[in-house]
């Protein structure tokens, strides 16, 4: 991805000094295994990987499982970091800034054709854990986007168990993460986000879970119309969509529950399957039309 030397967002918040990197599960989506708990001894490691895996997944802190949350430590910091927090390197946050700032452009774009003005979302960077409007969240849960304050959170050490983890590498891959988490922002703005939230009040968790997938599939859809308007740009190498279609492989629904516990319980998906998020990427990324993302009616 040919992002160097291009403009950089200017909504980029970085509270990596004021999250507390060094309490509880830091690192997004790292999985860093706490030592000294519940869980000390090599037997218990299996274990421990799982229950960091699945609160990743589902969304809650492992740390209240695992025993961490009272004076856990945390291991294997590759990540780099100074006493503020903030990596030495920092030239991911540009590359950050600078994807956040293609997104920026080419929704202002697509909203202005139809007559509508875009809200340039913020991107809060934090390490470990952070506070926002829609609570308290430990990075364990991953990159995620509040619609009570329009900001997405990212903790950057997520892209590394991206790569390390899920097997899914490349620049386009870690730049569809962050478009993903735009592409909700743009539901949000669009009033989609406020009808899923009425729709799914009175649902059974089965029922609601399905809409969910619907709703994280058309943000999927989303960011392959961004992608399709990057590649227009001339931003785009070679192998750049397959790093992203892998990486959208890697964190579906029935891969990720193989991997967690070795079987799959379709009616707990909530994000969608490998291949729904493959194919609903690739359908925005071949049509950059947002209405060949209307993933809330027929099949998916």
């Amino acid at each position: 991805m040919l992002w160097r030397g291009r403009r950089q967002s200017d909504n980029i918040e970085d509270e990596r000094s004021d999250s507390g990197g060094g309490g509880g599960l830091g690192g997004g989506g790292q999985f860093q295994l706490p030592i000294g708990g519940r869980t000390g001894g090599g037997g218990s490691i299996l274990l421990v990987i799982l229950v960091v895996l699945a609160g990743w997944y589902f969304g809650f802190d492992p740390s209240q499982i695992l025993g961490g949350g009272d004076g856990g430590q945390i291991t294997d910091n590759s990540g780099s970091q100074d006493n503020g927090g903030a990596p030495a390197n920092d030239e991911m946050k540009q590359f950050v800034a600078t994807v956040l700032a293609e997104t920026e452009d080419t929704w202002t774009g697509i909203f202005k054709s139809q007559g509508l003005t875009y809200e340039d979302p913020k991107l809060v960077l934090f390490s470990g854990q952070v506070r926002s409007a829609c609570g308290f969240a430990s990075a364990a849960a991953g990159p995620f986007y509040c619609p009570g304050d329009h900001k997405v959170y990212l903790d950057m050490t997520f892209f590394q168990q991206l790569d390390q983890q899920f097997g899914a590498s490349g620049e386009f891959a870690r730049a569809y993460v962050v478009a993903h988490e735009v592409g909700h922002h743009v539901q949000n703005l669009t009033g989609i986000m406020e009808k899923f939230n009425q729709m799914r009040q009175g649902m059974s968790e089965a029922d609601a879970n399905q809409l969910s997938v619907r709703i994280e599939l058309q943000a999927d859809c989303f960011a392959g119309v961004w992608a399709h308007y990057t590649q227009q740009k001339g931003i785009l190498e070679q192998g750049d969509i397959e790093s992203a279609l892998n990486a959208a492989k890697q964190i579906g629904d029935d891969t990720l529950q193989k991997k967690m516990q070795g079987y799959v319980v379709p009616e707990s998906f909530n994000h969608g399957t490998s291949q729904q998020r493959q194919t609903w990427l690739a359908r925005g990324y071949k049509s950059g039309k947002l209405s060949d993302c209307n993933t809330m009616s027929g099949p998916i």
